[in-house]
């Protein structure tokens, strides 16, 4: 049981501002609104890229600052949940539509597919094997609506992009959470570095054909190996000594707090 000390103090104010944290992801999801109603497209993405980052610290400060502990009654892993549906599925959602992405006789049944597909991959309780990789495409609408900006393949292969998407929602296939696991060492998290420098780099508009053609490169490849590695953990299964035991695995998800249940820290 915690102590009463653990719910007061610096300590609590310490926990609480790694809530608000998280919870300024709203806010960042209305400033993504606002720049999409705008038509500024590279604003938006960059409130999105914002929340992205956010996104990925919140879960570790969460687990430093012990939030479970001193304010108990917050539910950190509730709180991701709502704000990551925001960035990372309505407002791409609402971006891929209006930035004329798709084909717009075919942008709201395809915003339609988004939304609900994201519910179900949000909604799972198996969302994660025990080893940490995602079961099926984890609703990273966010990184689809960059791409589908930054190269511009056209209206009718994003439509068929997103529909391909949406289908691998549910299909058994897993994909690598580059900073949960372990199978890689560092890595992993380094890859995951080098693929978010480049793909926000992309974002600028003043690049030489060039320039901007080696950070698609550069981008492109990160996120190839990234889904070449979790492919690779559905055809092989599992290494072993992977596996947490149930009652192991149930007292870490306790312990880590922030993200818990998506855990995209």
């Amino acid at each position: 049981m915690p102590t009463h000390s653990a719910r007061t103090g610096p300590a609590v104010l310490l926990a609480w501002l790694v809530h608000l944290l998280t919870a300024s992801g709203t806010v960042l999801a209305l400033l993504a609104l606002a720049a999409i109603d705008q038509e500024n497209w590279r604003l938006a993405l960059l409130w999105l890229l914002a929340a992205l980052a956010i996104d990925g610290v919140d879960g570790t400060l969460a687990r430093l600052a012990r939030v479970k502990e001193r304010v108990p009654r917050i539910d950190g892993a509730a709180l991701d949940l709502v704000v990551d549906y925001l960035n990372y599925v309505f407002v791409p959602a609402l971006f891929i539509w209006k930035a004329g992405l798709v084909p717009a006789s075919l942008a709201p049944l395809l915003a339609v597919a988004i939304l609900l597909s994201s519910l179900y991959v949000f909604a799972r309780a198996d969302m994660k094997t025990q080893d940490d990789y995602f079961r099926g495409f984890p609703a990273l609408w966010n990184i689809v609506a960059l791409y589908l900006f930054a190269v511009r393949p056209g209206p009718e292969a994003g439509a068929m992009i997103v529909g391909a998407l949406a289908v691998m929602s549910f299909a058994p296939v897993h994909f690598v959470h580059p900073f949960r696991v372990r199978d890689y060492g560092l890595w992993l998290p380094l890859l995951a570095i080098l693929w978010a420098a480049s793909s926000a780099l992309l974002l600028w508009p003043d690049w030489s054909p060039l320039a901007r053609a080696a950070l698609i490169g550069c981008s492109a490849a990160c996120a190839l190996l990234l889904i070449a590695l979790g492919l690779l953990r559905s055809v092989r299964g599992p290494r072993p000594g992977r596996i947490v035991p149930p009652a192991l695995g149930a007292m870490e998800t306790d312990h880590e707090g922030e993200n818990g249940g998506r855990g995209k820290d």
